[in-house]
């Protein structure tokens, strides 16, 4: 990613002033130049597979790559190679410790509120972009089939957090070398159908990928403090060296990650890469409208003995209070109140961990539960489209 001083603001920048006087000039240039940048190491990778044909050698090539090695490999096609040193780098740099803890600040939130955290903090935010909801929309699958990629994603997540999810061979691993080339494929897509690159930057840039990270560590986060779920700071530390190897096996640029070591940190990242969204449009409602009838269809309204629309209501209560009062406004949730529960849930929640953290034996005891748990969360998911689409199948993408 190049950092060109004389690259004027983008037009999605909203007030290029306002970015400088925060964050300098060195930001806006920052922000300028990852709006224009894509990832050329993923998008060399998917177009070598696609001219050299998604089922020959060198599908099969990346395959035993990520489960073997690059070094395993002989005369690999080259830019498949790059991406899978890039990739081998990213887990070789990381604390070997902690990769084997996994990541245990997102691990050991209990599973309802891990999920709501997820869905309604991380994905909310996600789709409330208009960039990345256009090139969400513009494959034309996710607002009908919001389940599965609501499922689809958390399935990457839960095997990325897990002891041990990042090594070599693993499935958070491959998965995640899975999403980055899915990423490569959208892009390539978005630009045959004429994607407006001077308005709103490469499809799936790096300045939407940085938002996109932040949306797994800081934004669900600090949702889930409004109802007692804090982190220490110890914790809060790991959580961000650990989501540094996710981002490095993203393909995202070190420049827009390396400083986040802190909620408050990633923080100021996140102003910095708000700079470049504007409010919720059409496209950014119909993606989060989906995503909350998936849930309120789904099981959770089964397992909390709610019919549909008792549980849309809850959950339209839920995101107005992970998200507040303006974010949900602008995205055209009902004005519907959660009332006297939130107290109640926010000083069960800090009771809870606070026990779980008594003693080391009854931390080893919620720990090794939460890690049982998300090795299974998703074991019903036969595959992924992310998956699917590193084999060459036809995604939308």
């Amino acid at each position: 990613m190049t950092d060109d001083p004389s690259t004027a603001a983008p037009p999605r920048v909203r007030d290029p002033e306002a970015l400088a006087r925060r964050h300098g000039a060195a930001g806006l240039r920052l922000v300028g130049a990852g709006l224009q940048t894509g990832d050329p190491l993923a998008d060399a990778a998917a177009a070598e597979l696609a001219d050299r044909g998604w089922a020959g050698p060198a599908r099969a090539a990346l395959a035993a790559g990520l489960r073997d090695g690059l070094a395993a490999l002989t005369d690999p096609p080259p830019a498949v190679a790059a991406l899978l040193a890039d990739s081998e780098a990213a887990v070789a740099a990381a604390d070997p410790a902690l990769l084997d803890r996994g990541d245990l600040a997102s691990m050991t939130v209990d599973p309802f509120w891990s999920r709501m955290g997820f869905a309604l903090g991380s994905l909310v935010h996600t789709y409330s972009s208009p960039a990345i909801a256009r090139v969400l929309t513009g494959t034309g699958r996710l607002t009908g089939d919001a389940a599965r990629r609501l499922a689809e994603t958390g399935l990457w997540r839960a095997n990325a957090i897990v002891p041990g999810g990042l090594r070599r061979g693993a499935p958070g691993y491959t998965d995640s070398v899975h999403v980055r080339l899915m990423h490569a494929r959208v892009r390539a897509s978005a630009r045959r159908r004429g994607w407006d690159t001077a308005r709103w930057g490469v499809p799936v840039n790096q300045v939407d990928l940085a938002r996109t990270w932040l949306d797994f560590t800081v934004v669900p986060f600090r949702a889930l403090e409004r109802v007692g779920i804090v982190l220490t700071p110890d914790e809060e530390r790991g959580l961000y060296r650990y989501w540094h190897t996710v981002a490095a096996l993203m393909g995202l640029d070190p420049r827009l990650y390396a400083e986040a070591a802190d909620h408050a940190s990633a923080g100021a990242l996140l102003d910095l890469v708000e700079s470049a969204n504007d409010a919720p449009d059409d496209s950014a409602r119909a993606l989060v409208h989906a995503l909350i009838e998936a849930l309120a269809g789904g099981r959770l309204g089964s397992v909390l003995g709610l019919e549909a629309p008792a549980a849309r209501r809850m959950l339209h209560a839920l995101t107005r209070l992970l998200q507040g009062d303006t974010a949900a406004d602008a995205l055209g949730l009902a004005a519907e109140d959660i009332g006297p529960f939130a107290p109640l849930l926010a000083v069960s929640n800090a009771r809870v961990r606070e026990l779980e953290r008594a003693t080391p034996e009854s931390w080893e005891r919620a720990l090794a539960g939460y890690t049982a748990y998300r090795r299974t969360e998703f074991a019903h998911l036969e595959t992924a489209e992310y998956r699917a689409a590193a084999a060459g199948a036809d995604t939308g993408g």
